[in-house]
């Protein structure tokens, strides 16, 4: 399917298009994007992702982690 600016999925052809278009101007169905083109979904996911995993983890394997990225980026 193609895809359009920022990665969003349009209907495949100009009528599911065209209904789409006017359903979100009607109200019958959100937009889901935020004001900066980004889907609302996923920036409430990503803002939650790393709090959460941090959360689930013990502070020995977060420090096994921060020196297995600090080795991969300072190389030692």
């Amino acid at each position: 399917m193609p895809r359009g600016p920022k990665g969003e999925k349009r209907p495949a052809d100009v009528i599911g298009a065209a209904v789409m278009i006017a359903k979100i101007a009607t109200g019958e169905i959100d937009d889901l994007t935020t004001d900066d083109g980004k889907n609302a979904a996923a920036v409430a996911l990503g803002r939650m992702g790393g709090k959460a995993r941090a959360a689930g983890m013990t502070a020995r394997r977060r420090k096994e982690i921060a020196k297995k990225a600090a080795k991969s980026r300072w190389g030692k």
